[in-house]
């Protein structure tokens, strides 16, 4: 008598293997370019075969919006974003909302700065890297919407100093550059929020 797979185990045993490649481009990205990191070193890394790589993500894009995924699952900040609209008081928010964009560039900084080489080769990528933009800009929006009665500029100003704040270059410039610690880091910007939004 034949027994049953699990119909879970397939699914599970594939994405077993893409996290397997994504951790391995991930490295590779990081330490060789995205440009430069070809599917065969991939594959080298991974101990996948390349035809498996190719049959489960195609191109080296779709494997890097699979490291994209794993690192915003990682970083939580959906999550930790709601459960800053929990919180009563403003200013506490805003500490919130500097602790979840703290976790993003901790968990994921590398990840920008892919995307970023990628972008600057690929023409396609630039169109990923804008659609990334547009929908953090909206995420954010929204974010700020929630409690935009309490802020002491109109809501598209604070989603302009909220942008400029938390953009990757000034995360760069204190943290690796300037050797701020991430803890000083997430204070100068709840203390940056809160004094130019509230």
């Amino acid at each position: 008598m034949a027994v049953k797979e699990n119909p879970g185990h397939r699914e599970r045993q594939a994405q077993a293997t893409k996290n397997q490649v994504a951790q391995a481009a991930r490295r590779l990205f990081a330490e060789q370019g995205y440009v430069a990191t070809t599917i065969t070193a991939i594959s080298a890394a991974a101990e996948i075969p390349a035809q498996t790589i190719y049959s489960a993500f195609g191109n080296k894009a779709t494997i890097l919006r699979e490291i994209s995924r794993a690192w915003i699952a990682e970083a939580d900040t959906r999550r930790l974003s709601e459960i800053a609209l929990t919180v009563a008081d403003p200013a506490d928010r805003l500490r919130r909302t500097a602790h979840w964009h703290r976790r993003q560039f901790e968990t994921g900084y590398d990840v920008i700065v892919i995307y970023q080489e990628a972008a600057r080769a690929d023409p396609g990528m630039v169109k990923e890297l804008q659609r990334i933009g547009d929908a953090r800009e909206r995420e954010l929006t929204q974010y700020l919407a929630a409690f935009e009665d309490e802020l002491a500029v109109p809501a598209p100003r604070a989603l302009d100093i909220l942008l400029a704040c938390t953009v990757a270059e000034v995360y760069r410039t204190l943290v690796l550059d300037r050797g701020w610690t991430l803890d000083e880091y997430e204070r100068w910007l709840a203390d940056a929020l809160i004094a130019q939004l509230l």
